[in-house]
C-alpha cells in the first residue's frame, strides 16, 4: 500500500467517525423532541404513564454503543464521553 493510500484511508477514517459523531449527536436530540412534542401535545403525565422514556433511554445507549463501536481514538473517546453526560442530563440524571 502507497504512502497516499494510507493517507487516504486514514482521511476516510476519520471522516466517517466524524459522520458517525455528529449522527449520534442528531439522532439523541431527535429522540429528546419526540419527548418534548409529546409532552406538549399529551401532557406531562402522558409521557411518564407510557413506556416512551424507557425506551427512549435504551435507544440513546445504543446510539452512545455505536459511537463508541466505530470511534476508538482518544479525541473520539473525550466526544463520546461528552455525549453521554449531555444525554444523561437530558435524562435528569446528572446536572
Amino acid at each position: 500500500m502507497s504512502a497516499d493510500q494510507l493517507k487516504l484511508l486514514l482521511y476516510m477514517k476519520t471522516m466517517f467517525s466524524d459522520l458517525i459523531y455528529i449522527n449520534s449527536i442528531i439522532a439523541t436530540e431527535l429522540v429528546k423532541i419526540t419527548e418534548n412534542l409529546a409532552a406538549i401535545r399529551h401532557g406531562e403525565d402522558f409521557l411518564e404513564k407510557s413506556s416512551c422514556l424507557t425506551e427512549h433511554d435504551k435507544l440513546n445507549q445504543e446510539i452512545i454503543n455505536i459511537l463508541d463501536k466505530y470511534n476508538k481514538t482518544s479525541e473520539d473517546v473525550i466526544r463520546i464521553e461528552r455525549l453521554r453526560k449531555h444525554v444523561l442530563k437530558h435524562q435528569g440524571e446528572i446536572k
